[in-house]
């Protein structure tokens, strides 16, 4: 059980970290695991709710609020949870109402009165109404129309399932249209019917404010009113074939024929140039033609237009986005990164969140690259050299990190700096430093003196006498290695037999000395001792006599 709670609460700390850094689909995963393991925490749930919103996945985000107020009803944060995906709906009068019902149970909460008050800024009208949003960008729209009669109907004649489609992917296309089908339509998605209440209202008008037999005045008006359908009627046309030139250079771009899709997106643009989304589909084929200039030129018109007209945030990331790819492309990555931060600042999706993580990574390597220089590392070690020698250790490490960050790739700097690191008293970064020094250069004899020496300080002395023994095995004639080794030796037991009774206690020493194979490369050793190379070169047989050399059972000399 402890186990399962602490598993818990580390998914929702990771869950909660990743809402934190924007990355929301992490967040409900995170949230959603910890929940599989403990399905009755209503705090799970209330974080989840928290990350579908800002996931902008509404309705699933009031599910989870829900939820949380079945499990706690008495806790707060379940109605702003609710209150806020309820906003976020444009349900603004319900929302409303969870937070009244929200301060009934907590009255004195400033978060819930704060919030009821925004809420209630939303509602119109003496009976509390509230703004609908677009009916159109509903996810059941076609659904709803297929049932309705009449909307069936319409399905079936193209330029209405153009007009619909135009709809949905611009909102503000909605006051253009004039047409008696789309009055139709709102009637059925908004759930009444729309045009006798129109017709009720047009009857009502008519009874009161003009009751005789119509005037030539009047027969004007309506000449003008006619003259401004037929205005509305035209600009409708526009948007219509707007639209089928928009599908014909979608069909173009699908089979390559670039020039073809331009010229059809660009009719279209003539006809509907409020459209956003004709320009950015100019952009991606301006991109396959490897015209990046103009592939960015035409994406800052698609979001200068799509700013004014309040397209989508999608709509808006996903001209920024083309416009970092297309920089990518140019390898100009500090515009590129300038532009999919823009991106993923209006809607966050993984691809562009990985193209940001990717060029950070190059631009680091390339500065990183660009600071080395070896005639300054060698300038920095000089001085590290120099303050060493006056026993000033900190500046001297200062210099011999400079040296390094200048020429990362010379083994020398890394045993000065594990000697610097051995006078701080620091010796697990010395022995750091002075593997590094032998992994870049193994034939260096000091590196591995270095690693004796840390070793024989923090008394790990089997250790230190495999370092120097190793330092022989490079230079036989190492008279450093050599008393390093000796000393390594003498220093636990008093003399070389005490080690040898310790080092016979490990179980892992005692297999190796019982393998018949084992006995009798050690018998060979001893009558043939270059014939150790050789078997070292078996790595099985070499990690064997590694182990045998750094409990001092035996020493090549």
């Amino acid at each position: 059980m402890a186990e399962a709670k602490e598993k818990v609460n580390e998914l929702k700390v990771q869950g909660n970290k990743a809402l934190e850094v924007g990355d929301f689909e992490e967040a409900i995963q995170k949230y959603t695991d910890a929940i599989a393991l403990d399905p009755s925490n209503h705090v799970l749930y209330s974080n989840r709710s928290a990350a579908l919103t800002k996931a902008a996945r509404y309705l699933e985000a009031l599910g989870d609020a829900e939820k949380t107020l079945e499990i706690k009803p008495d806790w707060f944060k379940g109605y702003s949870r609710k209150g806020a995906a309820l906003r976020y709906l444009n349900r603004y009068q319900e929302a409303a109402e969870v937070y009244e019902e929200g301060l009934q149970v907590v009255p004195d909460n400033q978060q819930l009165k704060d919030d009821l008050r925004e809420a209630k800024s939303h509602l119109t009208g003496p009976a509390g109404s509230q703004p609908f949003g677009n009916p159109f960008s509903a996810p059941d729209v076609m659904a709803k129309l297929e049932a309705n009669p009449k909307t069936r109907e319409y399905l079936k004649q193209p330029d209405y399932k153009m007009m619909i489609e135009l709809m949905k992917q611009n909102p503000n296309s909605l006051q253009n249209f004039q047409d008696p089908r789309i009055i139709t339509t709102l009637g059925v998605l908004m759930g009444f019917d729309l045009e006798a209440k129109m017709g009720d209202m047009e009857t009502s008008d008519d009874a009161e404010n003009d009751p005789q037999p119509q005037s030539p005045p009047q027969m004007e008006t309506n000449d003008s009113e006619s003259s401004n359908k037929s205005q509305t009627s035209e600009q409708n046309s526009a948007v219509t074939q707007a639209l089928a030139e928009k599908e014909a250079g979608n069909a173009a771009y699908k089979s390559k024929k670039f020039e073809e899709a331009l010229q059809h997106y660009g009719a279209a643009i003539e006809l509907d140039p409020s459209n956003m989304s004709l320009r950015t589909n100019t952009a991606a084929v301006y991109f396959e033609q490897k015209d990046y200039d103009r592939c960015i030129g035409v994406c800052e018109e698609a979001v200068e237009l799509g700013r004014e007209n309040r397209a989508e945030y999608t709509m808006i990331a996903k001209a920024l986005a083309r416009m970092g790819k297309a920089y990518l492309k140019k390898e100009d990555d500090a515009n590129a990164l300038r532009y999919f931060q823009k991106a993923l600042a209006e809607h966050r999706t993984p691809d562009v969140a990985k193209s940001i993580q990717e060029i950070e990574k190059r631009m680091k390597e390339k500065e990183r690259l660009s600071f080395i220089d070896p005639e300054k590392s060698l300038e920095a070690k000089a001085l590290g050299n120099q303050f060493f020698q006056q026993g000033d250790y900190p500046t001297a490490k200062k210099h011999y990190d400079e040296a390094i960050k200048r020429n990362p790739e010379d083994a020398k700097l890394y045993s000065n700096r594990a000697a610097c690191y051995t006078k701080l008293m620091e010796f697990s970064l010395a022995v750091k430093d002075a593997d590094m020094c032998i992994k870049l250069d193994p034939t260096f004899v000091k590196g591995y003196l270095r690693k004796g020496g840390v070793l024989q300080a923090m008394k790990e002395y089997s250790k230190a006498a495999s370092a120097y023994q190793k330092a022989l095995e490079v230079d036989p004639k190492c008279e450093e290695a050599s008393r390093g080794y000796r000393e390594a030796l003498m220093a636990e037991g008093g003399d070389p037999e005490a080690v040898r009774k310790r080092a016979m206690a490990d179980p892992e020493v005692q297999q190796i000395l019982q393998d018949p194979a084992m006995q009798l490369i050690l018998q060979q050793m001893q009558k043939e001792p270059e014939a150790v190379r050789e078997h070292l070169k078996n790595p099985e047989v070499a990690k064997k006599i590694e182990k045998l050399l750094e409990s001092g059972i035996i020493a090549i000399r």
